[in-house]
């Protein structure tokens, strides 16, 4: 990715392969206009995308759609050092699934890169609501 400071702690970050851009800007809790995704935001949602993005992998190699479910992301921050305390996240689960084919997806989504890669004094809450 390229990214650009684009003045009033506005940044512009392009992904090279496809030119897709994001904008983040800083939070109104950090002296920004909360107009965007905060970067911190964007790290509790790669969190939740990853999750379903193997989740995803595991599906189809299972002949499983669960297209149309959906994840709420809440991230919690701390003081001194500011940082990332805390992220929760909802599933609502678009599919009817027993009880093994859920196991095996929640299990897939706790081995998600991001998981991994997320510091280990990070809290996450991860819930999972089938139809």
């Amino acid at each position: 990715s390229k990214v650009t400071y684009l003045g009033d702690l506005r940044t512009s970050s392009i992904h090279l392969q496809s030119g897709t851009e994001i904008i983040s800007d800083a939070p109104i809790d950090n002296n920004g206009k909360g107009e965007a995704f905060s970067p911190t935001d964007t790290v509790a949602n790669g969190f939740a995308t990853c999750m379903m993005t193997v989740m995803g992998i595991k599906a189809r190699e299972m002949g499983v759609d669960f297209t149309g479910s959906t994840a709420e992301v809440t991230k919690i921050m701390a003081a001194d050092p500011r940082r990332i305390s805390e992220i929760h996240v909802i599933f609502e689960m678009s599919v009817q699934a027993d009880d093994k084919t859920k196991t095996i997806l929640e299990r897939t989504a706790l081995t998600c890169p991001v998981h991994f890669s997320l510091h280990p004094d990070i809290k996450r809450e991860i819930v999972f609501n089938w139809k």
